[in-house]
């Protein structure tokens, strides 16, 4: 790692000439090899000094003692950390000493980074002590450096090595704090900090960071602005390793602004730069900002991106539909990285799936040779957002059969699957099997998938006396599965009262309030339209406007309903004009119900012509050649007038369409659609 520091040099050892001229070897005539892990130490004091009797740990060397002539011996215990040791026969000469002592020191630290476990390391640690070493600050650090952040550490351990340096340093502050934040004890890592100033320790360019990534997991956006004035203060704003810290933290604080500003003010920029800016936007899920960034840093040429900045970059491909830009990122990962792991491969498939190549994705599925639960249910929630519920539960009796146990975010899949692919009754034997077989008890999640399956199969009021029976307190989500199926169904008196229950729970989502104005509005209860829309008002509730996204020759183009924002708005109008002039032919009538508004019958025709999904249609009829697919992406579910409308299109264009909506994909080719009118 760049932001590791390591001390660069030992200090001198200096050994008394006179006590080393006092003393000499005398051999215990009691010796006998042991295999004991552990040194044992027998203290021997002559008058005011203090020496030491030790049996050492290995298995050959004979035991001795240190016999003062010139004085009567007599015996007490003290603690080893207390000595002083003088290892050196009567007749060497200091220099020799010092050497010897020097090659001891070595042998020990060499021992030190050979350790490959705790037990390992305890030894290495006895070996120091006994020699009497502990005191060299040099070894003293690599001790806590050793036992804090190797894999193999242990945290407490690491703890009582700290306490007994008497006088610890920016280094063994900084080992401490990283250690600690390794270990995701970052409350320490900051109380490690205060105790570090209160010392009068100066931290240096290495404390900082560590520090800036416990504040990020905290979330402690206030400490974390402290600590960048105290880095401000001492010079370090410059530093590389500093700054792109703090991107990181503002980004996961969720102060983007302060992320581009630290960003921007960089005189040298790194790898790790471009992924924390471009990390720190994904945390926020500002996807498509994600992609730009990225698109300038290789306009740059000199950057080769890092596996965490492409797998960001998948995830980015996933949420907005864009397959072409997931594809090129496919392609940088098999130039730039040798070997995937199941992490990458994961990403891989959850960005093929979601963006409509579900044959892709399931080839990659198949050529992983190691799977996990997350592959598992990443490929069935995949198969369930493209309604093949049956290969969905087939691949989940296949991870049955390789040992594999389900969690309950698989089941929320499984469960899901079941719902778009209409198969009720194999989703209430999974939601049974889930409790009883793998003692999964249902979180909210669960119960509103079965909410959502017997919504979407009509059973309405079996829905709602199911959700009477919850042994937990239904939230939010569950009642607007249930409004939103009674919105579907025509069903207003449920509605009504999945509404109430909401309005209970005090929902602030404006998106409730839109539906079941629409549903007022489908009623032609005018008058109830008008006071929620005063409701809204009256709380500040704004509803997000619709839009649908394409991609077209690597690059996303938005629309939004009515669009005429968009520089080439008047050809996709004109475009319009063309598509709706042929499906005259094909016995097309605009599905005006579907235009909640208390307008006549031609300003609703025009309402429909300007639906996002037709523009984006346009627009990639216009730029994209003949027989090749259109990939949308749209953030609300499609309306009925939209899908029967594209699946005639398809027909007489002769084009592929993949949309993906709000739950799920809809396929269309040769005038049907793969969801089979149920969705």
């Amino acid at each position: 790692m760049d932001d590791i520091q390591t001390p660069l040099t030992s200090p001198s050892h200096t050994t008394s000439k006179a006590a080393a001229n006092s003393f000499s070897f005398h051999f215990c005539s009691d010796f006998t090899p042991t295999s004991t892990c552990v040194s044992q130490v027998e203290i021997t004091t002559f008058h005011s000094l203090k020496f030491c009797h030790v049996l050492p740990i290995s298995l050959h060397t004979p035991k001795f003692r240190w016999v003062n002539h010139d004085v009567d011996n007599s015996m007490t215990g003290t603690s080893v950390l207390q000595q002083t040791m003088f290892f050196s026969p009567l007749a060497d000469p200091p220099q020799s000493q010092e050497l010897s002592l020097r090659l001891k020191e070595q042998e020990c630290l060499s021992l030190l980074k050979r350790c490959k476990n705790l037990e390992e390391f305890k030894q290495a640690h006895a070996q120091i002590v006994k020699w009497g070493f502990f005191w060299n600050s040099f070894c003293g650090s690599n001790l806590v450096v050793a036992c804090g952040l190797s894999d193999w550490g242990s945290m407490d351990y690491a703890c009582s090595i700290f306490q007994q340096i008497d006088e610890p340093g920016t280094f063994e502050f900084n080992t401490m704090i990283r250690a600690h934040v390794k270990y995701m004890n970052f409350e320490e890592a900051l109380f490690f900090y205060c105790e570090m100033l209160e010392r009068g320790v100066e931290p240096d360019n290495f404390t900082y960071p560590a520090l800036f990534k416990a504040c990020a997991w905290l979330q402690a956006q206030e400490e974390g602005m402290q600590i960048h004035g105290h880095a401000f203060k001492l010079g370090f704003e410059n530093n590389l390793y500093v700054q792109n810290s703090l991107i990181n933290m503002y980004g996961k604080c969720g102060e983007i602004k302060r992320s581009c500003a630290v960003f921007e003010q960089m005189d040298e920029k790194s790898v790790a730069s471009w992924s924390a800016i471009i990390a720190a936007h994904a945390s926020l899920e500002m996807w498509y900002e994600c992609l730009m960034i990225f698109g300038k840093m290789s306009s740059e040429g000199c950057w080769r991106p890092e596996e965490s900045t492409l797998v960001t970059l998948l995830s980015a491909c996933t949420h907005l539909g864009a397959l072409d830009l997931g594809k090129c990122t496919h392609g940088s990962l098999l130039r730039n990285i040798s070997e995937h792991n199941v992490i990458v491969q994961t990403s891989l498939i959850d960005m093929y799936v979601k963006c409509g190549c579900l044959e892709k994705g399931l080839s990659l599925f198949r050529k992983m040779a190691k799977r996990n639960q997350m592959s598992y249910t990443v490929i069935i929630s995949g198969l369930a957002m493209h309604g093949h519920g049956e290969e969905a539960l087939r691949i989940y009796s296949e991870m049955l059969e390789e040992g594999l146990d389900p969690d309950d975010v698989l089941y929320v899949g499984v469960l899901s699957a079941c719902s778009h692919a209409g198969l009720v009754d194999e989703g209430f034997q999974c939601f049974d099997r889930m409790k009883s077989k793998h003692g999964i008890q249902p979180t909210v999640q669960h119960y509103g998938c079965m909410v959502d399956l017997m919504g979407k199969a009509r059973m309405l009021n079996e829905a709602l006396e199911f959700i009477h029976s919850m042994p937990i307190k239904p939230n939010d989500v569950v009642w607007r599965s249930l409004l939103s199926a009674c919105r579907v169904h025509c069903n207003l008196e449920i509605g009504e009262i999945a509404a109430k229950h909401l309005s209970q729970l005090n929902s602030q989502n404006p998106g409730d309030y839109v539906i079941l104005s629409n549903m007022y509005a489908r009623a032609q209860r005018w008058q109830e339209v008008a006071k929620i829309r005063v409701e809204m008002a009256r709380k500040g509730l704004h509803q997000v406007p619709g839009f649908s996204v394409v991609e077209v020759g690597r690059i996303i183009q938005k629309f939004v309903s009515q669009d005429t924002s968009h520089p080439q708005c008047e050809s996709v109008y004109e475009m319009i004009h063309q598509m709706e002039w042929q499906l005259k032919f094909e016995g097309y009538s605009p599905d005006t119900s579907q235009v909640l508004l208390d307008v006549d019958e031609e300003e609703k025709r025009q309402r429909l012509k300007g639906h996002s999904q037709k523009l984006a249609i346009a627009f990639g009829l216009i730029h994209t050649s003949q027989g090749s697919p259109i990939r949308i992406a749209r953030n609300l579910r499609m309306c009925n007038d939209c899908h029967t409308y594209t699946k005639l299109i398809s027909i007489i264009y002769e084009r592929e369409i993949t949309v993906r909506d709000r739950n799920r994909f809809h396929h269309f080719e040769d005038g049907t659609c793969s969801c089979r009118d149920y969705w």
